[in-house]
């Protein structure tokens, strides 16, 4: 009879459900691939709805073809167009469309993937829109400091805009939007 330390033992490998027995990478749904000219004429005609004032097509055109397969700079044009879209939009107007989208097909998978542009954007923080006309001015201090075309104030406008979205799109699709974002694997 053999003396066995037991501390040693992974329990890992004898649980039939355990990670170590199965690929992780099945985990994460498959995407297809997407080129930055596909994103690229996506831009132009989502931008084509919006000089043409229906802000709510284009608006629901860019969250209903997330180039989840995309590189990251097809992702960064894509983040610049949504912002542009919700920058876009008046305050007054932003329930009203955020309740017609979560009551339509396919609407509460619409709004989790706003929510995802809008944590994105947040996390960009000042730099928000690069591609918008954003450019870094050197300061005499040594930091660099964002500013819009004109002066203003960096990215405080923008990420005013993204907290208001925010804010309405908890109040019509809820928490658990949030907690479903946080647990997909697919990113924006």
């Amino acid at each position: 009879m053999s003396l066995q330390n037991y501390r040693l033992i992974n329990v890992d490998k004898l649980d039939p459900e355990s990670s170590s027995n199965f690929p992780i990478s099945t985990l994460s749904p498959p995407v297809a691939p997407v080129s930055s000219a596909d994103v690229q004429s996506l831009a132009g005609q989502i931008r084509q709805l919006l000089r043409g004032g229906d802000t709510e097509g284009a608006l629901r055109g860019a969250l209903e073809n997330v180039p989840y397969g995309g590189d990251d700079r097809s992702k960064e044009v894509h983040l610049a167009i949504v912002i542009e879209i919700l920058q876009s939009i008046k305050q007054s107007d932003m329930s009203p469309i955020l309740s017609r989208i979560y009551k339509s097909e396919g609407g509460t998978e619409a709004l989790d993937v706003l929510m995802k542009y809008l944590y994105k954007g947040m996390a960009h923080g000042s730099q928000i829109p690069s591609s918008l006309g954003k450019s870094i001015s050197p300061q005499p201090t040594g930091f660099s400091q964002v500013v819009s075309r004109g002066g203003g104030d960096g990215g405080g406008a923008a990420m005013s805009v993204l907290l208001s979205w925010h804010e309405k799109l908890v109040e019509i699709a809820g928490p658990g939007s949030i907690v479903r974002v946080m647990t997909d694997r697919r990113t924006v």
